[in-house]
């Protein structure tokens, strides 16, 4: 049964498990539930209670001086819309997460987790049916030059396996430490755990495939916490077995796979290309993070800065990139180490607050969450992206409730 504590607590719980079940499948229905929740929060008083939750609670002040400290740096941004506009992008760590967190209830959880699981349920089912040719594609699912289908219709590849791989993770685990789980609950879980492993190797987010191998090898340290050597030993040959066989049995996996050797091999001779330009990016990206290595060139003023520092190195060949596909080399190059430090805290206070949970789904979850986001920042902006910055800050609102008693 749902818990809450008055009527109007009632509906903001019910907004939240509509925000979590919209996460993956529609924006419009999720801003929606996001902005309800808001303006019932901002209208409805008790403000010293909730700015106390928020105050008390180090995972939310972080959050709000991540986002404070891309303000102050608008203070040296040349390009003001563009700042504005990465303002308005990094607006879930000024609001949703704070407000989130003093609406949700941990006693809740297994309802938010549910709604999340069911749209993916929903999510994967459309996207098998779009791959064995039983509906059409459409949406963000795509089809190559080859005839080769992409099958993510409700979200591109670079926020679609991202998701997948943190719900498998949420069912591997009920599944490793669920002792209490009903059989016929069991047997659905595991055939949900084995379908979203498919589907993982059918798409082409390499990305949310390194994600997914990470939470393998978090899932089989977490259950040999005791015998490291054991688990280091299981979760590489795991992950060898599992990438052995989606390479011999999926196209696009297998073509994905080849295309990054051999960008990698190529380098030197053709950079052109998709690990080319990422290098490329990198490479620049740096010689901005020397040039302001403490406070950065400003919240908007990376897109500029670039395109000088890639003509001044001449690679007009290379496109100039709004952000350089890498969460960490973004901060540096707009808020330097100041902002690196403000935003690695974040994940530092998660960690700290899971380590204190006395229920071992929500630390170990608490735990794996910040680990993996670490992990796929080396790949993409994603504290920058709709998608998996909204994943991240509305699983960051329970499990992170360290003012509550339970």
């Amino acid at each position: 049964m749902i818990i809450y504590d008055s009527l109007l607590d009632r509906i903001n719980q019910y907004l939240l498990i509509a925000a979590f079940f919209f996460l993956p499948l529609t924006v419009v229905g999720n801003n929606i539930a996001i902005w309800l929740i808001t303006i019932i929060w901002l209208l409805t008083g008790n403000y010293k209670t909730k700015f106390d939750q928020i105050k008390n609670n180090s995972l939310a002040t972080a959050s709000i001086l991540f986002f404070l400290a891309h303000v102050v740096a608008m203070l040296w941004t040349e390009n003001i819309s563009w700042g504005l506009e990465i303002l308005r992008k990094m607006l879930p760590f000024l609001l949703v997460l704070p407000i989130f967190l003093t609406v949700a209830k941990l006693k809740n959880s297994s309802y938010y987790i549910s709604a999340f699981l069911l749209a993916i349920c929903i999510s994967v089912s459309l996207s098998y049916l779009i791959w064995l040719g039983i509906i059409e594609p459409f949406g963000s699912a795509s089809v190559s030059m080859a005839g080769d289908i992409n099958p993510t219709p409700l979200m591109s590849h670079i926020s679609y396996n991202p998701f997948l791989a943190f719900a498998f993770y949420l069912v591997a685990n009920k599944l490793i430490f669920g002792n209490k789980i009903p059989f016929f609950e069991r047997i659905l879980y595991t055939f949900f755990a084995f379908t979203m492993t498919i589907n993982m190797f059918i798409t082409a987010g390499r990305a949310g495939q390194v994600m997914f191998f990470a939470a393998l090898i978090i899932l089989t340290f977490q259950y040999f916490k005791d015998a490291k050597v054991k688990a280091i030993i299981i979760s590489l040959v795991l992950t060898i077995f599992i990438s052995i066989v989606a390479y011999s049995f999926s196209d696009i996996f297998k073509v994905r796979v080849d295309s990054t050797v051999t960008n990698v091999m190529s380098y030197n001779d053709q950079k052109l290309t998709s690990i080319g330009y990422r290098i490329n990016f990198l490479i620049n990206s740096f010689e901005l993070v020397k040039s302001e290595p403490f406070f950065g060139v400003g919240t908007g003023d990376f897109p500029i800065e670039y395109k000088k520092i890639s003509i001044l190195n001449k690679n007009s060949e290379f496109p100039s990139p709004t952000n350089p596909h890498n969460m960490y080399t973004l901060v540096l190059v707009q808020l330097g180490f100041v902002g690196l430090i403000s935003m690695l805290s974040i994940f530092y206070y998660q960690i700290k607050l899971s380590r204190q949970s006395s229920n071992p789904f929500i630390r170990d979850v608490g735990i794996t969450l910040p680990l993996l986001f670490l992990v796929i920042m080396f790949s993409d902006s994603y504290l920058l992206g709709h998608y998996t910055t909204l994943l991240y800050v509305f699983f960051s609102s329970f499990l992170y409730k360290n003012f509550e008693k339970y």
